[in-house]
């Protein structure tokens, strides 16, 4: 049975576009431009700019009562409520698993918050488990991490697989721990690296039927 490894954030959940929506309204509810969304976007930078650096960003330009502590919560879960699940996922995981490909999550990331988020959307019955870099104690891309992932599973890392977004932390991180990889595009062209990702596709979905393909 191989080992398959998947990213949570913009591979199996909309984070940008959860985050995006909750940004809208909780700019409007503040009394701001609309043109502040992008301000706050840019900010974020797809989640991995400091909670703290972005809320206290957050207070200075906008001249806001709530603490930091506050608005870190707020940048936290705020978004939560907004993912939507793609159906498409589902198939993917469900395909996988009945073929023999049970997905490890893994993520960077607060324990608290990822796994609100594998709950919240139902991921957490459709998945054989998870590793989340605050309880590991290693962020991808440090391969630790992705051989923690095949401890839970009881699996080597050899002939496994790793689908992600990000082309340091999933890509690269998959490509150091030995993994096979898939790249969720979203748009994008491959940035210049000494590495490419063994396949690369538009959705979670795809990626699952070109892991199947190259096999």
């Amino acid at each position: 049975m191989p080992l398959l490894l998947t990213d949570l954030d913009n591979t199996l959940i909309d984070r940008t576009g959860a985050f995006r929506r909750w940004a809208e309204r909780y700019v409007a509810g503040i009394g701001r431009a609309p043109a502040e969304v992008e301000w706050l976007l840019a900010a974020d930078d797809d989640g991995f700019a400091s909670r703290s650096e972005v809320a206290t960003a957050m207070r200075e330009r906008w001249d806001l009562a709530e603490s930091e502590d506050d608005l870190t919560e707020l940048l936290l879960f705020g978004h939560l409520d907004y993912i939507q699940l793609d159906a498409e996922v589902i198939t993917g995981l469900s395909r996988a698993s009945a073929a023999g490909w049970p997905a490890i999550v893994v993520t960077n990331g607060q324990v608290r918050q990822q796994e609100q988020k594998l709950r919240n959307t139902g991921l957490d019955r459709h998945v054989a488990g998870w590793v989340i870099s605050e309880a590991a104690g290693f962020r991808k891309p440090d391969e630790r991490i992705f051989q923690a992932a095949g401890e839970m599973a009881g699996m080597p890392l050899e002939g496994g697989w790793m689908l992600g977004d990000h082309p340091r932390a999933d890509i690269g991180g998959g490509i150091g721990a030995g993994l096979s990889t898939a790249w969720i595009r979203r748009g994008r062209s491959w940035p210049v690296l000494r590495y490419q990702p063994t396949v690369s596709a538009n959705s979670f979905a795809e990626a699952v039927d070109l892991m199947f393909a190259t096999e």
